[in-house]
């Protein structure tokens, strides 16, 4: 005789069900990582033949391999790397697997029940599931990168998770997931993964404004920002200078309080690096300096960040 499931439970039963159905889809497109010792990353199949996965999980340039869903082990090929986004990007010869379905992150809300789906061996996938904890607008990572917009998920990223997606109750792929400040989950939007991944697979690389300063922020005494007539309360001080690097052309010295660039106001490091995108690299700017009680404008080209060995 069938049993009759009460109302509740017939609801959680299916909304079990429907999980259950948004993680084996978002599988399919999923595979294993192999470019650190011992346990994989994961990545997402984003376009024929570019696997997606997480920067700081590829810990080496080659004899890097994926597993596919199916089981198959192929190797792949880095194409490009971002750590100012922790997004890295892998091409394959052959892709015969299917693509991610992306979703719209942009039409998540707080409170949404969300995946992190993941194949951290080649038994098959892993996930975890929560809720959208936190949305917000644009924001840089601690490492300069543009992200779109701010997606925090309560989720648990267990070994081998970072570099899998962040799913959405139908299964879509509304994000890569990475590990933040103080094991802190945080997801990096399409929309940028998009862009990021366009710039890794053109150039191998993204351009990254550089001014060659090591800079700390400071209060301005009352009587200094009266004598040079600013309004803002803070500026950075240098206090460090590159050899050969386009401060250093410039003319910038340690001791110098840099208080805007370009004519915008800066108070803070984070605010310098707001100022130094990819469209910035080649571009002369004015910098704005306090030396020695005085304002002083200096004009410095802004250059391309050095890529560092690993």
């Amino acid at each position: 005789m069938e049993r009759i499931l009460p109302e509740g439970a017939s609801v959680l039963l299916a909304l079990s069900n429907d999980l259950a159905g948004a993680v084996e889809s978002a599988g399919r497109s999923i595979v294993a990582v192999h470019a650190r010792p011992r346990t994989p990353s994961s990545g997402v199949h984003w376009r024929p033949g570019v696997i997606v996965t997480a920067d700081h999980t590829v810990k080496r340039d080659e004899e890097i391999s994926v597993s596919l869903p199916d089981g198959r082990m192929m190797p792949a090929v880095l194409a490009g790397r971002d750590t100012s986004t922790d997004l890295a990007v892998l091409k394959l010869q052959e892709a015969e697997f299917p693509l991610a379905e992306i979703g719209d992150a942009t039409s998540l809300r707080v409170g949404h029940v969300v995946l992190a789906v993941a194949r951290p061996s080649e038994r098959g996938v892993s996930a975890s599931w929560g809720v959208v904890s936190a949305l917000g607008g644009p924001w840089r990572t601690w490492h300069g990168g543009q992200i779109d917009q701010f997606i925090r998920p309560d989720v648990s990223l267990y070994p081998g998770f970072s570099g899998g997606p962040l799913v959405d109750a139908h299964g879509r792929v509304v994000g890569v997931n990475t590990s933040g400040p103080r094991s802190m989950v945080l997801t990096i939007p399409p929309s940028t993964v998009n862009r990021v991944v366009g710039q890794l697979l053109e150039k191998g690389r993204i351009a990254r404004g550089y001014l060659g300063l090591g800079m700390q922020p400071v209060r301005l005494p009352e009587s200094l920002k009266q004598t040079v007539n600013l309004s803002g309360t803070s500026g950075v001080i240098i206090v460090a200078v590159e050899p050969n690097s386009p401060a250093e052309r410039a003319g910038l010295l340690i001791g110098d309080v840099l208080v805007a660039l370009d004519g915008v106001p800066v108070s803070d490091t984070a605010d310098v690096q707001a100022l130094l995108g990819p469209e910035r690299v080649g571009t002369t700017v004015g910098a704005s300096i306090i030396r020695a009680g005085l304002l002083a404008e200096r004009s410095i080209m802004i250059g391309e960040r050095p890529r560092r060995e690993r």
